[in-house]
């Protein structure tokens, strides 16, 4: 598996699209209309690949006073419980530091709190629904 970078409007960042679609959003019964494209066009955009074939995402989408956010994370199911997702946080944190920012934080739907608390985030606020399901809002410090 390899981990890296992708470019916007790329045939990567196509299937990247998809890939959320599909493990995020229609789950859950979300459109595929709720992705701005155009707001991504400045994002960090990371892809997980097994071989050319992607398998896990995410979106880091820098904030002020130091937070990039980490958004849109997902990993396909048939690839799910293998260490690829926790992969794909230490690749944002090590983007997010090369770039200087301090904190790394995301909005977490309940059911994946667990997985995010032991990569070492904590939940730093109330709860709140976002597109009809629990959130928690998480962070780590990045030294």
């Amino acid at each position: 598996m390899t981990i890296r970078q992708i470019d916007f409007d790329s045939k990567d960042y196509e299937e990247m699209l998809a890939l959320r679609v599909s493990q995020l959003l229609e789950p859950i019964g979300v459109p595929a209309t709720y992705i701005d494209r155009e707001a991504e066009r400045k994002d960090i955009l990371v892809g997980a690949f097994d071989g050319d074939e992607m398998i896990g995402c995410c979106v880091l989408t820098p904030r002020l006073k130091g937070n990039m956010q980490l958004r849109q994370m997902a990993v396909r199911k048939d690839y799910r419980s293998k260490g690829i997702g926790a992969q794909i946080i230490d690749f944002a944190e090590a983007i997010a530091r090369q770039r200087n920012f301090t904190t790394l934080m995301m909005h977490a739907r309940d059911p994946v709190i667990v997985f995010y608390q032991k990569c070492g985030y904590e939940i730093y606020d109330a709860p709140f629904s976002e597109v009809g399901i629990g959130h928690h809002k998480m962070r780590k410090l990045l030294g």
